[in-house]
């Protein structure tokens, strides 16, 4: 008897209908083709110990069982459960005509227990886009399916429940979430305020101007000025996540395994902080079985790379084309897919290899040369992809010792979710233009073009420090944030003002007063 279950793969952040052929027939032996992974050809013995644990028995017949299509590689043990009401539907145990209705997905141990599985949402969002009734998953996945309206999503711990469903013998309820509502409620905030913070008002007004217009920043300091702490506080001030945004966010970390058991939506921007030894791999994406990196992960959120120089080059310069296009493409010999990489990226690092160059009480001991070749780790094409660079240095004692705490988060914030708001205004007709860090030449004319008075000093600056056209990009964007949030509809001279000192890198003076 041929039996047809119904499953899913995920490509990319995506997922495509997987149909799963179960033949029993005279003989014996258990076949299984479809290019199925190593993980997918163990399920045999997984689904023979699952179904003999829940009371029934694997049938001493000749079994095949065919996954199409047969050239897309079926990675991972979420197949079983599928497999197993395949083998038992097609050898008269359960009967089949429900089948068609819903997607089956889950890994069986050996007890017959159903284990989580990643990618649960957008197999769910496959699901209600090809018409399927509903969806049979894990329990520990139930929530993050039932996020997608108009299916219905049943939650099971054990293999014994799916076949009392399927049979009628049992109930199941779905799980029923209102999507737009949970999101709603969900206010949390980051714990980390900047009210913590002392001292610092210039650089706690770079990455306000950063966060405003979604721009990327590098923090040089010596050790203990407080980078890293001023970094960790930057989710606080971001604006809250859209829906679409929440929804394509929790895509990739499901896809990727990192939600926690039993969430939902993602309701906070990501910060994702990875270690300076990180492959190239690891950060863009990709492996044996591809799997999104730690700049999707960053994705609609915050990469922070503290101690930017000691990343190895290879490792820096693959997010070049990603700082540009927001998304990777990895291409290899067996897969080609494409994942999304929008993230902010905040780097932190030493202004040389003893710490302290430019430092005003300590003496920085580097040998001559030192300072230029610790900055020149960083490539000029990627440094000219970071819009602001800030110097920072150390906390005065009287500012430490201060009880006044530092402005709010919150305050922050505000000032930051006006300028988005007015970013969203402008960019309506530009479906893929969200702030002004992503504007083109185009745009950049259009809403950019500073007084005659600015344009002047900004002439001077370029031909002074002999800058490149990709910073002068970057300055009239970095400008029309701080026109934003100044509530002015041109840029006018002071903005062009306050980009220019941004740029600190830039300059043959770099650590002295310009």
């Amino acid at each position: 008897m041929l039996v047809k279950t119904y499953g899913a793969a995920v490509q990319g952040i995506d997922a495509i209908l997987i149909t799963i052929e179960v033949v029993v027939d005279r003989g014996s032996g258990f076949v299984m083709v479809g290019l199925p992974d190593t993980a997918v050809k163990e399920s045999g013995d997984r689904v023979q110990s699952a179904i003999k644990q829940t009371g029934g028995s694997f049938p001493r017949s000749h079994v095949v069982v065919n996954m199409s299509p047969a050239d897309v590689r079926k990675e991972g043990a979420a197949y079983d459960l599928p497999i197993a009401i395949g083998i038992l539907a097609a050898d008269g145990k359960i009967p089949a005509e429900r089948l068609a209705r819903f997607i089956i997905m889950g890994e069986l141990s050996l007890d017959g227990s159903v284990l989580p599985i990643k990618g649960a949402l957008p197999m769910a969002i496959m699901a209600r886009s090809m018409g399927y009734k509903g969806m049979i998953v894990p329990q520990a996945n139930a929530t993050e399916a039932a996020v997608v309206n108009n299916l219905d999503v049943y939650g099971v711990d054990n293999l014994s429940q799916v076949i009392g469903f399927l049979k009628g013998e049992a109930t199941i309820e779905p799980t029923v979430i209102n999507t737009r509502e949970e999101f709603a409620k969900a206010t949390a905030l980051s714990t980390l305020d900047f009210c913590d913070v002392k001292g610092q008002e210039h650089v706690k007004r770079a990455l306000e101007v950063a966060c405003a217009g979604g721009h990327n920043i590098l923090m040089v300091g010596t050790p203990g000025s407080g980078k890293s702490m001023m970094a960790k506080r930057l989710p606080s001030i971001l604006p809250p996540l859209t829906l679409a945004e929440a929804l394509e966010t929790t895509k990739i970390h499901s896809v990727a395994g990192k939600l926690k058991r039993g969430s939902m939506l993602m309701t906070q921007r990501p910060f994702r902080a990875p270690h300076h030894t990180i492959s190239p791999v690891a950060l863009v994406g990709g492996g044996t079985n591809p799997m999104p990196g730690e700049i999707s992960l960053a994705h609609n959120g915050i990469l922070f790379l503290d101690e930017f120089p000691e990343f190895s080059r290879g490792v820096l310069e693959v997010m070049r084309q990603p700082l540009e296009d927001r998304h990777i493409s990895i291409s290899r010999a067996r897969y080609a897919i494409d994942y999304p990489a929008g993230f902010m990226l905040v780097a932190s690092m030493n202004p040389c290899p003893c710490g302290y160059y430019n430092h005003p009480t300590k003496q920085c001991t580097c040998a001559p040369g030192q300072v230029q070749k610790y900055l020149n780790r960083i490539s000029g094409p990627l440094l000219d992809r970071i819009d602001l660079q800030v110097e920072i240095l150390p906390v005065a004692f009287e500012q430490m010792a201060s009880l006044r705490p530092g402005e709010s988060s919150a305050a922050i914030r505000e000032r930051v979710i006006r300028a988005r708001a007015i970013q969203t205004e402008r960019f309506a007709d530009e479906p893929e233009i969200h702030c002004n860090a992503q504007m083109d030449s185009r745009l950049l004319t259009r809403y950019a073009r500073p007084d005659a008075e600015g344009l002047k000093r900004l002439e001077e600056v370029m031909t002074r420090y002999d800058m490149s056209a990709r910073a002068y990009d970057r300055i009239l964007k970095v400008a029309r944030t701080i026109a934003d949030l100044d509530g002015s509809p041109y840029v006018r001279t002071p903005h062009i003002y306050e980009a220019v000192n941004y740029r600190k890198l830039d300059r043959s003076s770099w650590g002295k007063t310009f």
